[in-house]
């Protein structure tokens, strides 16, 4: 699906036998403590090797192409050494649902002490009116010295992200996540609106893209949002900075804490890293398969690897149907993993 990923993925690792993968596999429901991307409680597969535990976790949505390639970013996490670590502790950003105005305190109370706050914009059935609001209720929250970055997931077009960003531009806003859904949108909406002085990253343009560098090779972005398990794992996205040549922001999936460590390695393993990063999503969770989740603590998560409890495996497991689901699942991306 990606070549630079598939190229890694190859050198990387050989890919252990699905038997060995499936005698350890998990399936955990984990409810959320708000609705996030209209989902209530988020389904996860755990899987363990010689490494320590890892996380499989694509949306129910994807298909098994792009899925197969979450598997990838899983096994190598299982089943490879992690890289060096530069640091230890990773600085983050809270992550706010499309929730109102009113909601907004008390969701980032969940986070603690945060200087850097990612929004939710451009949801459907929702108006600007209502992402003015939310903006505007998190700077009141956080104060002037705090940093706000909002994430429209491609929901925009380009003239609506021109007017989104100008209505939202007095906020202070630090940088505007995948404003529009394609790389010629994006290397737009960046043209009209430099001149504000507001950078724009790209996220899905990145791990969902057939290129992962074309969004960077057409000037369409100032900063990569780079998600581990979506690329493949720790190695793909340290190639896919590296060849970009662009700064980073280390993001998740909505993970449990096992998947969050994948990220916080990514994160630690960077040469550079300019940004917070967004892998503080436990908070999101209304439960977890640790009682030691990787939250953050005084303004940081620290770098470690999660091993899941086993009252908390059996308290969150997925029903029947559901865990037949993900084995299968799991069976036919192993299958598109086999093949390449």
């Amino acid at each position: 699906m990606r070549d630079i990923a598939d190229e890694t993925w190859e050198t990387v690792t050989m890919l252990p036998s699905l038997t060995d993968v499936l005698s350890t596999a998990r399936v955990v429901s984990v409810p959320l403590a708000t609705t996030f991307r209209g989902i209530k409680s988020r389904e996860v597969l755990l899987l363990e090797g010689p490494s320590g535990w890892a996380e499989f976790s694509p949306f129910i949505e994807y298909g098994d192409a792009e899925a197969a390639t979450w598997l990838a970013g899983a096994l190598s996490f299982a089943y490879d050494p992690t890289p060096a670590l530069v640091r230890h502790s990773i600085p983050f950003n809270a992550t706010l649902p499309a929730v109102s105005g009113a909601e907004v305190a008390g969701i980032l109370a969940r986070f603690g002490a945060c200087r850097t706050v990612k929004i939710k914009v451009a949801e459907r059935g929702q108006t600007l009116a209502d992402d003015i609001a939310r903006v505007r209720a998190t700077r009141e929250s956080i104060g002037v010295d705090g940093r706000i970055r909002i994430d429209a997931n491609g929901g925009w077009g380009v003239d609506e992200a021109e007017h989104a960003i100008h209505a939202l531009a007095e906020f202070d806003l630090e940088y505007v996540e995948q404003p529009c859904e394609t790389v010629e949108e994006l290397a737009e909406i960046r043209t009209r609106v430099k001149y504000m002085g507001i950078p724009i990253a790209a996220d899905e343009s990145v791990r969902k893209a057939a290129d992962p560098l074309a969004v960077a090779r057409a000037g369409a972005a100032d900063i990569l949002v780079i998600k581990a398990q979506p690329l493949g794992g720790i190695a793909p996205a340290q190639a896919i900075v590296a060849a970009a040549g662009l700064p980073a922001v280390i993001s998740s999936a909505l993970e449990t804490s096992v998947g969050i460590s994948m990220g916080l390695h990514l994160a630690g393993a960077l040469p550079t890293l300019e940004f917070d990063c967004g892998l503080a999503t436990v908070a999101l969770l209304a439960g977890d398969i640790t009682t030691r989740s990787l939250i953050p603590t005084a303004g940081a998560i620290e770098v470690r690897r999660v091993t899941p409890e086993a009252q908390l495996l059996q308290q969150f497991e997925a029903d029947p149907e559901r865990t037949a689901w993900w084995i299968a699942r799991l069976e036919r991306c192993y299958d598109l993993l086999a093949t390449r």
